[in-house]
């Protein structure tokens, strides 16, 4: 049995990428986001409060992130009750709200996206460009 495994992690420029591709869509879409880009262990490297955004959706976007990381899976699916009170334990770093998303490559765990300040399609949308732009595995 090993006692070690091998990590990939985002670069800041692979997270700066996905940033100008989250909020290039987001300007397509005509919808302001906030985006977050974190590592594996849900620390951010990168975040933009796009210029209309919905100022409390800063600390959505980062949870939606923090969470897609932690369970590497996209958001929006646990149930609520125990999304809830996971929120309430991690005080306000996970969150059941639709629009986080792992960032994988070659189905390794890099990091994740959390998007918000639009409707969950809208935010998912939003990270699913992001994560095309940066040759990410798609979810």
């Amino acid at each position: 049995m090993p006692i070690y495994k091998e990590t990939i992690s985002m670069t800041h420029k692979g997270a700066l990428n996905a940033l100008a591709a989250a909020v290039a869509e987001a300007t397509r879409i005509g919808v302001p986001q906030c985006v977050f880009v974190v590592d594996v262990s849900g620390e951010t490297i990168a975040s933009v409060r796009m210029d209309g955004a919905k100022y409390l959706s800063m600390h959505t976007a980062r949870a939606k992130a923090r969470t897609a990381a932690s369970i590497n899976a996209p958001t929006g699916s646990m149930a609520f009750e125990f999304g809830t009170s996971a929120g309430i334990a991690s005080q306000g770093g996970v969150t059941p709200l639709p629009g986080g998303l792992p960032i994988r490559f070659g189905g390794k765990l890099a990091g994740a996206i959390g998007i918000g300040s639009g409707s969950g399609e809208q935010d998912f949308q939003v990270g699913r460009a992001a994560l095309a732009a940066i040759g990410a595995d798609e979810v």
